[in-house]
């Protein structure tokens, strides 16, 4: 890409019954080569929290952005899932000049991103920038369930990170659903009902 500013663009929470999604862009440079970025789904959670500090103290810029979990509710969670990744591309210090999305989607122009794009699947896994947008979104994910773990323990949320193991879903058909579960999605709506 030369001298252009590239930005890696990745999401995390997809799939969570729980939480909101969240997002990251980061801008790297050759100058500042990080070693170890990986997809965030393959390192360990210690890794993971190495890397953060590392990519945040190396990166030329780093944002988060994020759709809570009324947006996803009403806007569906590809949809919420863009809209986390627009924030976090528009919360950059610096404005990339090309941008490299995770997955196999761009942003639409409705999006009113005027930046080139460019949707790479797997891309967490071939991309730096990208990597490292996965490790950061992750890390602050993560963090944020565990900290809603302390307030509501009976669904083991530092556990599953709200994914929809066994666990959590014998939880939910226990305890019912709180504000912070996604009613959109199915084992969650079943409870309500």
């Amino acid at each position: 890409m030369g001298k252009r500013l590239v930005a890696g663009v990745d999401e995390v929470g997809r799939g969570p019954l729980a939480g909101a999604v969240v997002a990251a862009a980061v801008i790297l440079t050759a100058e500042n080569w990080i070693d170890g970025l990986a997809d965030s789904k393959v390192l360990n959670e210690k890794k993971r929290n190495e890397l953060d500090v590392i990519i945040k103290e190396k990166a030329l810029a780093w944002s988060l952005g994020r759709a809570e979990v009324n947006e996803i509710d009403e806007i569906n969670i590809l949809h919420a899932s863009m809209l986390a990744m627009k924030r976090a591309v528009e919360g950059l210090s610096i404005k990339p000049d090309h941008l490299k999305i995770d997955g196999n989607r761009c942003f639409c122009k409705e999006d009113e991103i005027e930046i080139s794009m460019e949707a790479i699947i797997k891309g967490d896994s071939k991309v730096a920038a990208i990597s490292a947008a996965s490790i950061i979104a992750k890390v602050a994910r993560d963090k944020e369930m565990v900290e809603l773990d302390k307030q509501y323990p009976q669904y083991g949320f530092a556990c599953h990170k709200g994914y929809p193991t066994k666990a959590h879903r014998e939880a939910l058909k226990k305890h019912g659903a709180i504000c912070e579960h996604r009613r959109s999605f199915k084992p969650v709506r079943d409870v309500l009902i």
